[in-house]
């Protein structure tokens, strides 16, 4: 396998991890330690929260030491040091522990995004397939989360669904670095002779943007980023415990409710190729606002259905919630320079991230208080400001645009 195919395979398996390891805990929390520790889930699932702020604020880090020193050596502790902290998770006894190991596993989630997106679209002219693609990692990330915790809970214990990734991870940390050690020689002559690094981007830079123009976009990617960060976190954090409640005549164990939740995350997550392709050749603006719309409405209807009509309008709206994921980070990558991409990435990163973790208080309340009902009223109107914000984007533009055509 080329070099550039092997090195964008471990990009896109560091994103699945990065999902996965992140969404543990939501089946956990939901299907074994309430009962386990004696707690509700309301009351449980806010010791996850300490872990999703640093998520985001450690982006910020992550992303100025990337453009700093390395790129390739950031996704290295990556994988290192998410599969160490997911493994001393698994020895918790108390939920200020486990809040601790969860804190453990954000902070070096966090380096994920800022990183390995800038690596993913380093070098690249059109860049919403590649997005979309290592997209689509991310989002399976997300199903197998659900789908291997609820059989590690059924089969080997909660614990277990903790240790195995965490080794898993390790090994694979072990064998990048390994990779990245291998070519060593080969990327300096071709950084020597010119070629793309965390410094330089080969097939040019974005077209040059009106610095009002670019304040302008950057401030809708910065809202869309929040208003979608609540929304992704929203649905796929609950979404085991929704169909707990949502699908009792269909699935009544744990492996069952998972594979439930596996298989709408997995339909969803390849709506980002079709969205990576059309951003590519068609109006980034019209696309954005056609998926925004949808969303709206598919919350809108989920509002109290039960049964199979429940899990068929789950797949809709997690259709467009994934779908919607890449929109920002092309718009990112059309709008700025390779040198600091990283901390433009880190920037949206800490914000969708710090609102996600903002989420499970949101979460624990709304369900506590009126039941799932009122949150998806909650998430149309969300998704209704998503859709007034991007109405407001420049009709014409490069970046809005399709992509350039390279030369």
């Amino acid at each position: 396998m080329p070099r550039a195919r092997l090195s964008f395979l471990f990009l896109n398996v560091g994103h699945f991890l990065d999902h996965f390891f992140m969404l543990i805990f939501a089946t956990v929390a939901a299907l074994r330690l309430a009962n386990e520790w004696g707690m509700s889930y309301a009351a449980l699932i806010p010791y996850a929260t300490p872990g999703f702020i640093a998520f985001g604020v450690a982006a910020i880090p992550a992303g100025w030491l990337a453009d700093k020193w390395s790129r390739e050596g950031m996704i290295v502790i990556f994988f290192l040091g998410i599969g160490a902290s997911s493994i001393l998770t698994a020895l918790a006894g108390t939920p200020l522990e486990i809040a601790l190991g969860l804190t453990a596993i954000g902070l070096f989630a966090a380096i994920y995004h800022p990183v390995g997106l800038a690596l993913v679209i380093q070098g690249r002219t059109k860049t919403g397939v590649p997005l979309a693609i290592n997209g689509v990692f991310g989002n399976l990330g997300v199903a197998s989360a659900a789908l291997l915790t609820g059989y590690l809970i059924d089969t080997a214990g909660w614990r277990n669904a903790f240790v195995l990734p965490g080794v898993i991870s390790i090994g694979i940390g072990i064998a990048y670095a390994a990779f990245l050690w291998s070519g060593r020689e080969r990327e300096a002559a071709e950084r020597a002779g010119g070629g793309a690094s965390a410094k330089t981007a080969a097939g040019g830079g974005p077209p040059p943007v009106e610095r009002g123009t670019f304040v302008r976009v950057l401030a809708i990617i910065m809202f869309t980023t929040a208003i979608g960060g609540l929304i992704f976190q929203s649905t796929t954090f609950a979404l085991p415990k929704i169909f707990e409640e949502r699908l009792t005549d269909l699935a009544g164990t744990a492996t069952a409710i998972g594979g439930f939740a596996f298989a709408v995350f997995t339909v969803a997550a390849f709506a980002q190729l079709a969205v990576g392709y059309l951003v590519d050749h068609h109006s980034l603006r019209t696309v954005f606002a056609f998926v925004a719309g949808l969303q709206a409405a598919f919350f809108a209807v989920m509002y109290q259905l039960t049964g199979v009509a429940a899990l068929v309008v789950a797949v809709g709206f997690m259709l467009v919630v994934f779908g919607q994921i890449p929109i920002n980070d092309v718009l990112i990558g059309r709008i700025t320079k390779s040198e600091w991409r990283s901390r433009v990435y880190s920037l949206r990163y800490i914000v969708t991230f710090s609102v996600s973790a903002s989420t499970l208080p949101l979460i624990a309340w709304i369900h506590g208080s009126w039941g799932f009902e009122r949150l998806f009223v909650v998430m149309a109107v969300a998704a209704g400001a998503i859709l007034a914000a991007v109405l407001v984007l420049p009709r014409r533009g490069a970046f809005i645009g399709r992509a350039p055509v390279p030369a």
